[in-house]
């Protein structure tokens, strides 16, 4: 069996989309590999570590990640259960038109200056309804383009994304928590469970953590958790059990949640999601 399998989901000669699910059976670094072409990958499952010399970034779904022409990197997974991501690439002129100057190098050819920057739920739920509404046939190549370049827009904002300063040794420590966070995600975890878990006193977890993905813990793992069930909601048919899985103390908290986070009901988020196009 392949290690990695790729649905196509949209090829405009503007816009490609993929899905792309790996099996994530490389617990240690993969032998380097390297991007034809500048892409944007949203992970909304799973959670791997991507590699590129000594740097490293956690791939979750609070994330976009770059993937720069001719750049290497190797890929490890330290928690089991493989992964998906939706890849999306345009076309290089595109590309240097949506992105803020700061945020490119100035090579020929469009990359980026960082590995990754944490994206807001609004950008979370484009991912997850573009994946969506293309994967049942519900939206034209049209209005799935303009959703893509939406998306792009939005995960390149300076009002919604976020790039750390703090010292690689505090990304470090963070990204310990990350991966723990990410290997359980229904558990209710307290702040003195992860310090024991990681090492280091709760108050400097709390501070570093802030410092390096600009939100609380708290509500990184509350994301975190409301991603997986962006992911789920599209064939759930038992919302509550989804709920109970994802941690949360009942249906209407699970909701609740979930509408202050992302602006409407699950059922509002399904239907919009599974719609057809007239």
């Amino acid at each position: 069996m392949s290690e990695f399998s790729v649905h196509p989901l949209l090829e405009s000669g503007t816009v490609t989309v993929k899905d792309v699910r790996c099996r994530g059976t490389c617990r240690h670094r993969s032998a380097e590999e390297c991007a034809r072409a500048t892409h944007l990958v949203f992970p909304y499952r799973g959670v791997y570590l991507r590699h590129v010399d000594d740097d490293q970034s956690v791939a979750d779904a609070n994330h976009v990640l770059f993937f720069n022409t001719a750049q290497g990197y190797r890929v490890s997974h330290p928690v089991d259960g493989g992964d998906s991501s939706l890849v999306l690439a345009v076309s290089p002129e595109l590309l240097r038109e949506l992105a803020p100057a700061e945020l490119l190098q100035r090579d020929e050819e469009p990359s980026f200056r960082m590995q990754s920057l944490r994206i807001d739920p609004r950008a979370q739920a484009l991912v997850a309804l573009l994946r969506h509404s293309l994967a049942h046939g519900g939206i034209e190549p049209l209005e799935a383009e303009g959703l893509a370049l939406t998306l792009v827009c939005r995960s390149l904002g300076p009002r919604t994304t976020h790039a750390t300063g703090a010292t690689q040794g505090r990304r470090r420590l963070v990204d310990r928590v990350k991966l723990l966070l990410a290997a359980d995600l229904g558990r209710q975890w307290k702040l003195a469970d992860i310090a024991a878990e990681i090492g280091g006193s709760p108050v400097y977890l709390t501070q570093a953590f802030q410092q390096v993905e600009g939100v609380p813990l708290h509500r990184y793992h509350l994301r975190l958790r409301l991603a997986r069930a962006l992911d789920q909601l599209a064939r759930c048919e038992d919302v509550s059990a989804l709920a109970q899985d994802l941690g949360f103390s009942s249906h209407s908290h699970f909701a609740a949640s979930f509408k202050q986070t992302y602006g409407r009901t699950p059922s509002e988020f399904r239907a919009s999601a599974l719609a057809k196009s007239a």
